[in-house]
């Protein structure tokens, strides 16, 4: 089976192309992910566990693969790297309370580290073990990936983080004269 390229939707707002595919159900494996990644023109890593992850400068998303034959689930998972402390979770828990009511996906949460740091991921998945159709497939991983990529974007905006950001793009000493 393989991905007709015509078929994945662009990040550009343009319509988005259906896909050609099999006609019936297909039992998707990293392969097809791969291939779709390729074509999306995302760079991925295979980790230590056989997970596939794309990095991108703030967060990782891994799509994953867990359970056995008819019970098996895809699943796209992102872990977001900036580091938030314990006195800031209750704002956290406000603001993704907020994006879980508004959005299907990704669902978002908390995860509070031994030290006291809190971080986010965001998570989506699907029931594949009986199979699901390609174009159903397809067009759900990539709307997944946007919408890991606009929570980022949107959870800068509701926690005023966007001069956190600006500032690591400045150099040490830009600010003197």
């Amino acid at each position: 089976m393989s991905i007709d390229p015509s078929s994945i939707p662009n990040f550009g707002g343009q319509p988005e192309p259906q896909p050609s595919g099999p006609d019936g159900p297909v039992v998707p494996d990293q392969d097809l992910v791969k291939q779709l990644l390729d074509q999306m023109e995302l760079k991925y890593v295979v980790d230590e566990e056989g997970d596939l992850a794309a990095p991108w400068e703030q967060f990782r998303t891994y799509f994953m693969f867990r359970g056995e034959e008819e019970q098996q689930i895809f699943s796209v998972r992102t872990f977001y790297d900036r580091v938030h402390g314990i006195d800031e979770k209750s704002k956290l828990l406000e603001a993704i309370d907020d994006w879980n009511r508004r959005t299907l996906w990704p669902k978002a949460y908390t995860h509070t580290h031994d030290d006291g740091t809190v971080r986010l991921i965001g998570e989506a998945s699907m029931l594949i073990g009986t199979g699901v159709s390609l174009e159903h497939f397809v067009s759900s991983t990539v709307s997944w990936v946007r919408a890991s990529i606009e929570f980022d974007k949107w959870l800068v905006e509701q926690l005023g983080l966007e001069a956190e950001i600006e500032g690591k793009d400045e150099k040490p000493g830009d600010d003197e004269a």
